[in-house]
């Protein structure tokens, strides 16, 4: 199919690694991507998706210079790719009533104008990767997500990069077998929750439109879909601005440690973010663009070992 283009001038500076950074879980991560561009310095973002009229890859290039954001796209679903740029790039995002009530968190936004919140309007996609990371190593949930998408995904179409893919369709993951599960490293309780994700695609997918609220009560209605994976979907697909990460191993004493300097847990995190009520994710993202958190003690979590029968 021809690429579908389109150039926007939004109006406000697009940093695509700040904006688009919560796609990525890694720098082999199979559907997304960045890359110096050959137009200039500014990098080109790739990004496969499915979409509701199929899969797509679409290109992003910012060029500073004139301010335009140059959108090229590939596949069935290329045109509601490509008319969604703006929205993926946060043009909805407008914070008017954010107001910094931390040092830190006014320096790092200052230092972030370019950075928007992202929203994807693709929450089967973004729960099937919250599933895969509940209650494991980061590095663990790599290895099994770049397992799964490379054995049952598709190839991205267009010319992108060697080895993006698109992620299993709905049907897809309620066809995988226990035992490609388990030699991907699933556990049988994340099996579990991503059959239920799978089986309640169609009423995750029309929460696209939705807000944050009603994503949330929907997700929230899911067996084995709790609190932390419902905000990790929302951040993404939904542009919820609040979706804080409650429950995260790492999450409460970062934000703990950059404001305060000390550690601390979610009902510290909590009060320190109630301040920024209706914008805490937004603290949680400018805490992670400032590269910030509390040091690491300790050895490093041991990656459990799971075999197929």
């Amino acid at each position: 199919m021809p690429a579908v283009e389109r150039n926007w001038v939004p109006g406000y500076p697009v940093d695509l690694k700040a904006i688009l950074g919560p796609l990525s879980r890694g720098p082999q991560y199979r559907t997304s991507r960045f890359e110096a561009s050959r137009a200039g310095p500014a990098p080109t973002a790739w990004w496969a998706t499915s979409t509701p009229d199929g899969p797509a890859t679409l290109r992003l290039v910012s060029q500073p210079s004139d301010g335009c954001v140059r959108a090229t796209s590939w596949g069935p679903g290329a045109q509601w790719l490509v008319a969604g740029v703006p929205t993926l790039l946060g043009a909805t995002d407008v914070p008017d009533d954010f107001v910094p009530a931390h040092p830190v968190v006014a320096e790092t936004l200052r230092r972030a104008p370019g950075w928007r919140m992202l929203r994807t309007r693709r929450p089967f996609d973004a729960c099937v990767a919250a599933v895969i990371e509940q209650k494991v190593t980061g590095l663990e949930a790599r290895r099994s997500w770049q397992s799964l998408v490379r054995q049952f995904g598709e190839p991205a179409p267009g010319p992108a990069p060697s080895g993006m893919m698109v992620l299993p369709t709905p049907q897809a993951w309620r066809r995988i077998s226990d035992a490609d599960f388990h030699r991907a490293g699933v556990t049988p309780h994340r099996i579990r929750t991503l059959r239920v994700v799978a089986s309640a695609a169609a009423a995750i997918e029309r929460t696209a439109e939705s807000s944050g609220v009603e994503a949330d009560r929907v997700l929230l209605a899911l067996p084995g879909v709790g609190v932390w994976t419902s905000a990790e979907v929302r951040q993404r697909a939904h542009g919820d601005a609040d979706a804080v990460s409650f429950g995260d191993y790492h999450v409460a004493k970062d934000i703990c440690w950059w404001l305060t300097g000390e550690r601390g847990d979610d009902a510290r995190m909590a009060e320190l973010l109630e301040p920024y009520s209706g914008h805490r994710f937004r603290v949680q993202r400018l805490m992670e663009l400032a590269g910030a958190g509390a040091p690491r003690r300790g050895p490093r979590m041991a990656v459990p070992q799971h075999r197929g029968r």
